[in-house]
Parts: C-alpha cells; structure tokens; sequence
C-alpha cells in the first residue's frame, strides 16, 4: 500500500503524487472502499481515484529508487529498439509498450522512433503523426520518472545524460 505524499508511476497517465487515501462518498460506490487520490505530475489540476485494493486493470507501481534509475541510465546502450515485423501492428506495438508501465519499454519506443525518424529524414519524409504522439508519450513518461528519481529537473535530466554518456565515450 503507498502512502500520502509518495509518488507512483500510474498506468499512460506518468508519475503521480498520492494526494490522500480515502473513501468516496458517491452514489454505486462501497462507504468502506478506499482509493488513492492521485495527481499527474504533468496535468496539474487533474484528479485521479484508484481502488487500494487493486481491481482496476492499470498499473500502479512505485517510481523508481535514485540506485535503480541510476542503474537503468547505465543499461540504456544494451536496450534494444522494437522489432516492427508487421507495418500494420506497429501503433499497437507502441501501444502495448507505453501501457507496459515500464521504463524499458518507454525507451525501446524512444529508440525505435528516434531510429525511424533518422531514416525518415533521410528519405525525404516526414515523420508520422503516430509517431509522433507515441515518442512524446513515452519521453515524457520516462523523463518525469528518471527526473523525479534523480532528484533532478527535467532540464537538468538533459543534461546529466549528455555528460553521462560523453564520459562513457572517453
């Protein structure tokens, strides 16, 4: 069970504060159900109620610590990109991933559609609306958690990994 002020990653929604533990007091609803109160770091005046008792399908996990994000940044050059066999189930590939509420696969979608892009540009055309929405899906999902996890602005986020992986260059 989280506990009021942590933060949690929820569902395509991103990293989340645990604003309150409470019962609703709504019509069709069980007096002693409790649900977490959640604000999206990125929607700030969005409020989101999740059953504690985990019903719901999404997935609700905590963020990562500073040792596993700091973990994670180390694995990034051996996470490999999404293998598109099938054109037509490439938005659900990205779908799934995104929905997976892992950080790894976040970054498998970011790689894959840098990737893609590259090749794009490099034909002459543009990228795709698609393609688009999923690759800022998924930086900002992964941005905010790795931020919050380093204690670090998302700015700053930028910024550590350019000097990370220019010291792993040398």
């Amino acid at each position: 069970m989280f506990q009021k002020g942590e933060y949690v990653v929820y569902g395509v929604k991103g990293v989340c504060e645990v604003q309150d533990i409470t019962c609703l007091n709504m019509q069709g609803i069980p007096k002693d159900r409790k649900y977490y109160v959640l604000r999206p770091c990125s929607v700030r005046d969005n409020t989101i109620f999740i059953p504690v008792d985990g019903e719901k399908k999404s997935v609700l996990r905590a963020i990562m610590t500073r040792k596993e994000a700091e973990t994670f940044v180390d694995s990034i050059p051996q996470v490999e990109e999404i293998r598109v066999h099938n054109e037509k189930q490439r938005e659900a590939q990205y779908k799934e991933a995104i929905q997976s509420c892992e950080c790894r696969e976040w970054l498998r979608v970011i790689k894959t559609l840098y990737f893609r892009k590259q090749k794009r540009m490099a034909e002459g055309r543009k990228t795709t609306a698609m393609d688009e929405k999923y690759l800022r899906l998924a930086e900002s999902n992964l941005q905010q958690e790795l931020s919050m996890a380093l204690g670090i602005s998302k700015e700053e986020l930028e910024v550590y990994l350019s000097k990370y992986y220019e010291q792993q260059r040398r």
